[in-house]
């Protein structure tokens, strides 16, 4: 039984080496090849593999089932015996892939634009996702019992002649419904941004329901704080979850008890400190969020439009200037470097978050694999999702949704 990390040494995956769409192949048909899901995988991927095999000299036989099965040792493998399958769209980093996984859920496809979330996934999960969703060719997503996404926001202009979910050509969640209808899923899983709920005048959500409930899902829709489930961030996302029969409880999720920063922090590290003048106020206050406002950097005072007990917002409108408390929970990350970590006060003391603390308030585990390249590590982990919420929320839909009990 051969180690991926012998095979992708060979295949120079730690690059992708311009070949990530025959890599992508490659890698889904190595996972699949079992399960019978891989046919259109296979032909690609045993091309490529020929092609390429003399010269990494990594097997004595040409055909690359002499490999099979692959001896998965990664970060994190398949489970062995799965209970249902699912896709990974707009996969990021993988957010979802680590909690369904841990629920005994097989991934048999995943697609995602950005070429260094590629590498990031492959590294941790041992597959190359597919690229651009918009040139998919349709016929190699498999059939699944749960189709997940953590999809773009963006407008849809609407014509007076309602046409399905054709009105929604040209945006990205149009081929999210082209992949529904096709394979007809079980359930449907999105995530997106809180501002969905009110974006183009709350139309675009409502087209998007609309649109699930033509292909025939029962819908429904909850705006979900991840510092509901374990980790201190104050991050709140919209669920929409899609059922052929019936709706979705959200009821009936699992909360955790509210967690705060200081628990989570690095002991040592090469900590950033803030360098330049700030102010810490006397009484900080602890907001309904859980975010403890507890200072602020000495910028210049806005004084146009400061509403009376704002004058210390009003100093800080922008949250980077802002200093919170390792009391409370951390605002939630955004995707942009320069301003994906704030300054905290720990110990009396004022400094940003480590990478590997912005990790961990996302609930990533420590042995998460982090590409070396810091621009892109703050993006990756500011675009990815909670992962301890999705795996509350995948925890129902395996009870409720799919009929399977622990």
């Amino acid at each position: 039984m051969m180690k991926y990390s012998k095979l992708r040494k060979g295949l120079k995956v730690d690059t992708l080496n311009g070949d990530s769409e025959d890599l992508a192949f490659l890698t889904h048909y190595l996972h699949n090849h079992e399960n019978g899901v891989s046919k259109s995988y296979e032909k690609r991927a045993k091309s490529y593999f020929a092609k390429i095999n003399e010269e990494l000299s990594i097997v004595s036989e040409p055909q690359l089932q002499a490999m099979l099965p692959i001896k998965w040792d990664i970060p994190f493998p398949s489970p062995e015996n799965p209970e249902f399958t699912f896709i990974d769209l707009f996969a990021g980093i993988g957010g979802f892939r680590i909690p369904m996984q841990e629920l005994g859920g097989k991934c048999v496809f995943s697609s995602e634009y950005n070429y260094h979330a590629q590498r990031a996934y492959e590294l941790n999960f041992g597959e190359v996702p597919f690229g651009d969703i918009t040139k998919l060719n349709l016929d190699i997503v498999p059939k699944h019992d749960l189709l997940c996404a953590g999809f773009p926001c963006q407008p849809f202009s609407i014509s007076g002649k309602m046409k399905g979910f054709e009105d929604t050509r040209g945006t990205l969640i149009y081929h999210i419904f082209e992949i529904i209808e096709k394979r007809n899923p079980k359930v449907v899983l999105l995530e997106n941004v809180k501002h969905l709920v009110y974006h183009d005048n709350k139309k675009t959500l409502a087209t998007i329901i609309q649109h699930l409930e033509e292909l025939g899902y029962a819908v429904s829709k909850k705006v979900l704080n991840a510092s509901d489930f374990g980790v201190p961030q104050n991050r709140e996302r919209i669920i929409i979850i899609g059922h052929k029969e019936k709706k979705f409880d959200f009821s009936k999720l699992k909360k955790s008890p509210k967690t705060i920063l200081k628990d989570f922090l690095d002991k040592k590290n090469d900590f950033e400190y803030l360098d330049e003048p700030y102010t810490i106020l006397e009484d900080p206050k602890i907001q309904d969020s859980g975010l403890v406002f507890a200072g602020y950097r000495n910028k210049t005072i806005r004084k146009a439009g400061v509403r009376p007990g704002t004058e210390h917002l009003s100093r800080v409108h922008k949250q980077p200037n802002r200093i919170y408390s390792t009391e409370g929970v951390h605002p939630a990350l955004p995707s942009q470097e320069s301003s994906g970590r704030f300054w905290i006060l720990h110990e009396g003391i004022v400094r940003k978050l480590t990478i590997q603390e912005c990790y961990r308030i996302m609930g990533f585990p420590d042995k998460f694999k982090l590409l070396n390249n810091r621009g892109e590590l703050y993006k990756q982990i500011g675009n990815s999702v909670a992962v301890p919420m999705i795996k509350a929320v995948a925890e129902q839909i395996k009870s409720q949704l799919l009929n399977i009990e622990k």
